[in-house]
C-alpha cells in the first residue's frame, strides 16, 4: 500500500513556484506486477496517490496540475483494463468532487471526449460545470488525449474559419494556434514530472511543452509521495530557465526581482 503523509516542508517564493505542473503518472501496472498482483491493483492505488497530490499541489499555490489519466494510445490496452480505469474515473469524480468543491479546486479536461462512455462524459460535464466557479487550484485532466490528435483539431478549425472567411492567413501566429487547443486560457506547463524511470513525453503537450522543465524520476506513481512531489518542486526550484536569453541577462532580470518583497509558499 502506497504510504500518506507529509513528512518534509517546503518553502519556495512565490516567484519560483511554477505556476502549472503537468504530470505524466506512469508505472501503476509494474508496481503491481513487482507485487505479484494483477495491473488493476496499481491503478487502484493510483487512483489514491491521485488525491494527496492534489492537495499538496493547492497547498503550494500551484495555479494548474495536469494529469495525464488516460492517452488516445490507451484505448488499445485489454478491454478489461479499459473498464477498470474508467470505472476508476468515474469513482474518483463521484467520491472526491464535493471534496474539491469544498477545496475551492476548479476542475477540467482535455482530449477526445466522444470517446468516452455517455455516462462518464455527462459525469466529466456535471463535475467541470459544478467546480466552475471556484478560483483555487485548476485540476486539468487529460483523459482519452493526444497531443498529435489535439494540434490536428486545432489545425482543422483554422482551416474551417480561414475556408468561411472569418481570418486570413496572416493573421495565424502562436497565439491563434494556443487558443485553438484543448488548453486554451491556461499558462504553459513550466514544469513536467514522468514517474516510474521513463524519459519521453509520449505525445502529451508537445506544443505547450516548449520550454518546460522536465524532471524523470524512477519512483513509480503508486509510490510517488508528497515527499517525492516536494523534491520534484525543489529541483525546479533550483534551475536557471533563460528562454534563449544569456545567463548574465537572466541575472539581472533576477536581481531586479529581488529587490521586491519575497513571499514564501510553505507547502
Amino acid at each position: 500500500m502506497p504510504s500518506i503523509g507529509l513528512s518534509k516542508p517546503l518553502n519556495i517564493s512565490r516567484e519560483i513556484m511554477p505556476r502549472h505542473v503537468a504530470i505524466i503518472m506512469d508505472g501503476n501496472g509494474r508496481w503491481a506486477k513487482l507485487r505479484g498482483r494483477p495491473r488493476i491493483f496499481g491503478h487502484k492505488y493510483g487512483a489514491e496517490r491521485v488525491r494527496e497530490i492534489v492537495e499538496q499541489a493547492g497547498q503550494c499555490g500551484i495555479e494548474v496540475l495536469t494529469l495525464y489519466a488516460f492517452s488516445d494510445e490507451n484505448w488499445k490496452r485489454p478491454i478489461e483494463e479499459i473498464g477498470v480505469i474508467m470505472h476508476l474515473l468515474e469513482h474518483y469524480l463521484r467520491k472526491e468532487r464535493d471534496e474539491l468543491n469544498r477545496k475551492n479546486v476548479q476542475f477540467r479536461v482535455i482530449g477526445d471526449l466522444s470517446k468516452l462512455s455517455s455516462s462518464l462524459r455527462n459525469l466529466v460535464l456535471e463535475t467541470r460545470t459544478m467546480l466552475s466557479g471556484n478560483s483555487g487550484l485548476i485540476l486539468n485532466v487529460a483523459l482519452s488525449y493526444g497531443a498529435r490528435a489535439e494540434m490536428t483539431r486545432a489545425v482543422a478549425a483554422i482551416a474551417a474559419q480561414l475556408a468561411a472567411g472569418q481570418l486570413k492567413p496572416e493573421q495565424i501566429d502562436q497565439e491563434l494556434v494556443s487558443s485553438n487547443l484543448d488548453t486554451a486560457g491556461l499558462p504553459d506547463p513550466d514544469l513536467v514530472i514522468r514517474t516510474s524511470g521513463e524519459q519521453r513525453i509520449s505525445n502529451f503537450l508537445l506544443w505547450q511543452a516548449a520550454y518546460s522543465e522536465f524532471y524523470f524520476t524512477p519512483i513509480m506513481w503508486p509510490d510517488f509521495t508528497r515527499d517525492e512531489f516536494t523534491k520534484a518542486l525543489e529541483s525546479f526550484a533550483s534551475r536557471e530557465r533563460r528562454f534563449g536569453l544569456t545567463s548574465a541577462q537572466v541575472e539581472s532580470s533576477n536581481q531586479a526581482a529581488s529587490m521586491q518583497k519575497m513571499e514564501s509558499r510553505p507547502c
